[in-house]
């Protein structure tokens, strides 16, 4: 059976066990094992960074065992995506694990900037700080689009039955 990783800032909400065990289970209807961040063990007894180092084990590990990464790249806390799901995409990639990422839209990412955060240039958009806004014809940063497999908008259980 195939592990999949489940990466994305959901582990921040409130809710994080109960989605945790949802997704797990989702993945269990289609076939494979999900490996979600807070089923690993840490003690959270321990000095902060210490608690910090431990996690970010624990999830190098597990990605380590996944065949298969499944993010979550949806904009969080901003106009990207979660940097520690990034840094988990890329990781996966570079071990050459199976990376998938689903987003609400694959709209083009430069349509994530409002008429007055985006400003027309020639040829291209600035930002307010007169930096360029990429427009590959993306839904998130060339970096993160071109190293997954492939983007599916839509939700978690939209990548497994892309995959299953």
């Amino acid at each position: 059976m195939k592990k999949i990783y489940i990466a994305g800032p959901d582990v921040f909400e409130k809710d994080s066990i109960e989605r945790g065990k949802k997704l797990v289970e989702i993945c269990g209807k289609y076939g494979f094992e999900g490996l979600y961040p807070l089923d690993n063990v840490v003690d959270f007894s321990q000095e902060k960074h210490k608690i910090a180092r431990d996690i970010y084990e624990a999830n190098v590990t597990m990605i380590q065992k996944a065949d298969i990464v499944i993010a979550n790249l949806n904009t969080f806390r901003g106009k990207e995506a979660d940097s520690g799901t990034v840094w988990e995409c890329g990781y996966a990639s570079g071990l050459g694990k199976e990376v998938y990422g689903y987003m609400d839209t694959k709209s083009n990412y430069i349509q994530n900037f409002g008429d007055d955060e985006k400003f027309a240039r020639e040829g291209y958009y600035v930002d307010s700080k007169e930096r360029m806004i990429e427009d590959f014809d993306h839904p998130i940063n060339l970096m993160i689009a071109c190293s997954v497999k492939k983007i599916i908008a839509g939700e978690f259980e939209d990548v497994l039955k892309a995959i299953a």
